[in-house]
């Protein structure tokens, strides 16, 4: 089987499985505990969060650990804004977020809260200058995401991060849910203030998440309980899971596959360009390890299930939205014609891919081609 669904989940690394078993069978105590055993249990954990830090070049920083990637958007988005409310009640976002922000920013706009949000053109990208337009003297949060999770788009955050430094005091947070590992983030310099991760997208484990924060920055809890994570995050912590999420991350920041990532975006995108009947999205503004493409008048659900018979696992446009059957706010917000919006499908690529995958991905979508008697077809040379 090829595996072509990194956006949706990755393979566990076998450092990370075999770490976790060890850390289980030593670290079981509880780290809030002031027995030695306890006592060891959360000498791990701080080391895990000083490593993580440390990736992130942000020592005097702090990380919060969370269930995972939606625990964590949704922490930062309303403990954020509830801290900072004494300064104002705007908060910016975008409409292509994943939906744990989308439906935060909901609940706030319920409490009171006035969210904008900006559009996005047909690449996907948010303009800057309407960034600028929208934002004012009393906007407390931005939430702008690094890598769009269904088509791939790279937003610029350094340049919006400068934005809104410039004009308010508002705090920046960016999902990276997609893009750590992957591509340049960090809390250093001109950037985000907080930052998203989610393990198993890292060949981490499911069930961990965690938000990155700059020195000095204030939230509020939005759960409640013993107080671990200094008040942020009740509930006891996994000291497991935050040492092998560490490990994970130090992990694919050391192998880094952005070229050959890139290299196999721009073969099937060259390859792609043989078909009438397939549209390539974001073509111009995706990462290196994400490429969707839409079918003409071909449902996204046909050609997943016409990829997996045939030993290559790929997706519709979202993990998370690909069972409802509907368009998702992403492929609806970039306006691509009609009768592309049932037709999506996303390749991602991991640590686990090779050239080869490549190769027998293109031969299938050949063979699936051939079987709708759509369009041009490639000699496969």
């Amino acid at each position: 089987m090829i595996y072509l669904d990194n956006s949706a989940t990755t393979v566990p690394s076998e450092e990370v499985l075999e770490a976790f078993v060890e850390a289980n069978r030593k670290y079981y105590a509880n780290p809030a505990s002031i027995h030695l055993a306890g006592k060891n249990a959360d000498n791990l954990l701080e080391r895990s969060r000083k490593q993580i830090l440390s990736l992130l070049e942000a020592p005097e920083g702090e990380v919060i650990f969370t269930s995972g990637g939606t625990e964590a958007n949704n922490l930062a988005i309303i403990g954020l804004a509830y801290a900072n409310r004494a300064k104002g009640s705007h908060i910016i976002t975008t409409r292509i977020e994943h939906p744990s922000v989308l439906n935060a920013m909901i609940y706030l706009e319920q409490m009171g809260f006035e969210i904008d949000y900006l559009t996005c053109d047909k690449q996907g990208l948010i303009s800057s200058l309407e960034l600028k337009e929208k934002i004012r003297k009393n906007t407390i949060l931005v939430s702008i995401m690094h890598v769009n999770n269904e088509i791939g788009t790279v937003q610029p955050i350094a340049e919006f991060a400068k934005i809104i430094k410039d004009n308010s005091r508002a705090v920046f947070h960016t999902d990276a849910v997609q893009s750590y590992g992957r591509l340049p983030i960090s809390l250093a310099g001109i950037g985000p203030d907080a930052i998203t991760v989610s393990a198993h997208k890292i060949n981490g484990l499911k069930g961990s998440g965690l938000l990155a924060l700059r020195k000095g920055l204030v939230i509020k809890a939005v759960s409640f309980g013993g107080g671990q994570e200094n008040g942020h995050r009740s509930g006891t912590v996994s000291v497991p899971n935050a040492a092998v999420f560490a490990k994970a991350m130090r992990l694919i920041s050391l192998e880094d596959k952005t070229t050959s990532n890139t290299h196999w975006r721009n073969l099937l995108i060259d390859f792609m360009k043989n078909f009438n009947d397939v549209l390539i999205l974001a073509e111009t503004s995706g990462a290196p390890h994400i490429l969707s493409i839409a079918f003409n008048k071909i449902k996204g659900e046909i050609a997943v299930n016409f990829f997996q018979e045939n030993g290559v696992i790929v997706s519709t446009s979202s993990a998370c939205s690909s069972k409802s059957g509907r368009a998702s706010h992403v492929i609806e917000e970039i306006d691509i014609a009609e009768r592309f919006k049932q037709g999506v499908i996303r390749i991602s690529f991991g640590q686990n891919n090779t050239e080869e995958d490549i190769f027998e991905f293109k031969k299938v979508f050949n063979k699936f081609m051939k079987l709708l008697g759509r369009g041009k077809t490639n000699d496969m040379e």
